[in-house]
């Protein structure tokens, strides 16, 4: 597929513009996470959850639907199969509900007794996610998304060198910040919900190695186009990179954005807040290695030859 070959853009030269535009994003983001926080979800609030059985076969998100107004809130529905559940249709209802649980137990049954007759539901399983399990998680959480990024860093500067890492690490951080400043800031505004849990957590830990990925096929040939053009100048040799990895970028960015789109439209309910969080972040990786990453590499380059020059006229 040949787009964006033969090109001849000045990334190095529009970097300013570019940290312009980011740190608008990554403001705008921190305002939100100030103003509006995040909407937690049960992994990392704490809550109850119900595995349900019923005679008939039942749609998880028109079952979500049906129990919103009876709880007050949405809760999260999905398909559930175990072993130890007779019967082949059964559901995980998980609320936030802080009513003791036989008050929401009978809600539930009753809500969708009356919403699908025949249904008969029956309780089979009931569990409570304290508020301790939950702060374990969301510590675990952090340190998982932490940990890869310091993993990656150390990968990326024993592969190539140090300024790399920081390259690619800035990249990464701005990624996730930016992807949950958008679940900040659009949370209860649209139609589906953008709770953070396990499931999204796994997204953004999917973006970084999707960005990471991207960002290292630039470095490599930027590595490689160092050594051939010895005589140019290193911000040349960036800009002639990354315009013969761009095609490459642009085309495995859109079929995988097709992909995870398409995800996102025919998913159901429970998968559509996973698939909007890879959707922005494979729109900001994209970006974030053509103009985050590599000009980070350039800032640090120059810096470093800078010094190397003024620590040579001193010896003089």
């Amino acid at each position: 597929m040949r787009i964006f070959e033969n090109t001849n853009f000045n990334i190095v030269e529009s970097r300013r513009k570019a940290y312009i535009f980011s740190g608008v994003l990554l403001l705008v983001s921190l305002l939100s996470f100030v103003v509006r926080g995040l909407e937690l979800g049960i992994d990392f609030k704490g809550g109850k959850e119900f595995v349900i059985e019923s005679a008939l076969a039942l749609d998880a998100t028109d079952v979500r639907a049906e129990l919103t107004p009876v709880l007050g809130q949405a809760p999260e529905v999905k398909t559930y199969s175990d072993v130890s559940v007779d019967g082949a249709d059964a559901l995980l209802i998980r609320t936030l509900d802080e009513e003791e649980t036989t008050v929401v137990q009978n809600r539930i049954t009753s809500g969708m007794e009356a919403a699908f007759p025949g249904s008969q539901p029956t309780v089979v399983k009931t569990d409570i996610v304290g508020p301790r399990f939950a702060e374990d998680l969301k510590r675990g959480s952090i340190y998982a998304v932490f940990g890869s990024l310091f993993v990656i860093f150390v990968y990326v500067m024993i592969r190539f060198e140090w300024r790399f890492g920081l390259g690619a690490v800035a990249a990464l951080f701005h990624d996730v910040l930016i992807t949950l400043g958008v679940f900040s800031l659009l949370s209860g505004l649209l139609p589906f919900s953008l709770q953070i849990d396990q499931a999204i957590i796994a997204a953004f830990l999917t973006i970084v190695g999707y960005s990471l990925n991207d960002t290292v096929v630039i470095f490599d040939r930027i590595r490689e186009f160092t050594n051939l053009f010895k005589t140019e100048s290193y911000n040349k040799v960036v800009n002639r990179s990354v315009n013969t990895t761009l095609s490459r970028t642009i085309v495995t960015s859109s079929t995988t954005l097709l992909v995870v789109v398409t995800l996102f439209i025919f998913g159901g309910e429970v998968l559509r807040g996973f698939a909007f969080a890879l959707i922005i972040g494979i729109l900001i990786g994209t970006y974030s290695s053509v103009f985050v990453a590599t000009p980070v590499v350039v800032e640090l380059h120059g810096r470093s030859a800078a010094a190397r020059s003024v620590a040579r006229r001193r010896q003089r």
